[in-house]
């Protein structure tokens, strides 16, 4: 049986420390000014206050993230439910960045590919946690496997009220599931990928699985990453830099 990894995050015990944010970064090597997680701000239950809502990559079942990728860089694991990047097959085009509805995606500064969270995949090949779960001081997220019903996450579905941060124009079944209350809920962008990426898509994927395809996709890949490697990287300002206290979704190519 294949595993579903999802995170659950108890909002309310977020306190807006960071320690998720900078334990990311250290371990999966993010530049600055970029980010693979965030917390965002949004009005306490009540209006009194300050709610402080961590977040990351949606994982989602239905990622149109995927959709919007032309050489199948960007994909669903099958075997874990994360959606992951092959920087060998990511032509650094961009065009996923702007397909996900929660901003979740930046390229590069250097290697102009596309990074984002991937629950800390080399941390679970060793059995540990996603480093933002570790680290966390307050234990307000939780990771595991929704699919083992002897999980803590698969208990805390069952059992308590939870919030999905959606768009519901273009709802992507996410996998991080808020307990309780959250706010914000409404940032998420309606996510559409390109119509030119579409019929790109739809013209070679069918190819990709041919052992003939191999040696074009190979050129391909690299005609990509000669097209967009020189292509400037213009990170967007964070929260912190704008002074803003809730952000609109449309952060990433950059900070949340």
């Amino acid at each position: 049986m294949n595993k579903r990894f999802a995170m659950i995050i108890d909002s309310a015990k977020c306190m807006n420390c960071r320690a998720c944010i900078v334990s990311c970064q250290l371990t999966n090597g993010v530049p600055p000014l970029s980010y693979r997680n965030w917390i965002k701000l949004g009005p306490w239950e009540g209006g009194a206050g300050v709610h402080f809502q961590p977040g990351n990559c949606m994982h989602c079942d239905k990622p149109t993230c995927v959709e919007a990728c032309p050489t199948a860089a960007t994909y669903r694991d099958e075997k874990d439910g994360i959606v992951k990047v092959n920087p060998r097959l990511c032509i650094g085009c961009g065009s996923c960045v702007p397909a996900c509805p929660y901003g979740a995606r930046y390229r590069h500064p250097e290697t102009h590919i596309v990074d984002k969270c991937d629950f800390c995949a080399g941390r679970l090949s060793i059995g540990k946690e996603p480093a933002c779960v570790e680290t966390c001081p307050t234990r307000a997220r939780v990771f595991g496997d929704i699919s083992d019903v002897s999980s803590t996450v698969y208990s805390l579905l069952k059992g308590k009220e939870i919030t999905r941060v959606v768009n519901w124009k273009t709802n992507t079944d996410p996998a991080i599931y808020y307990l309780g209350k959250t706010s914000p809920v409404d940032w998420p962008v309606e996510a559409e990928p390109p119509g030119a990426i579409r019929m790109f898509r739809d013209v070679f994927n069918p190819l990709l699985k041919g052992v003939v395809c191999l040696s074009g996709l190979g050129v391909l890949v690299m005609w990509g990453k000669q097209l967009f490697s020189d292509e400037p990287h213009h990170p967007a300002p964070s929260d912190e830099d704008t002074g803003k206290g809730v952000d609109d979704g449309s952060h990433n190519d950059q900070a949340p």
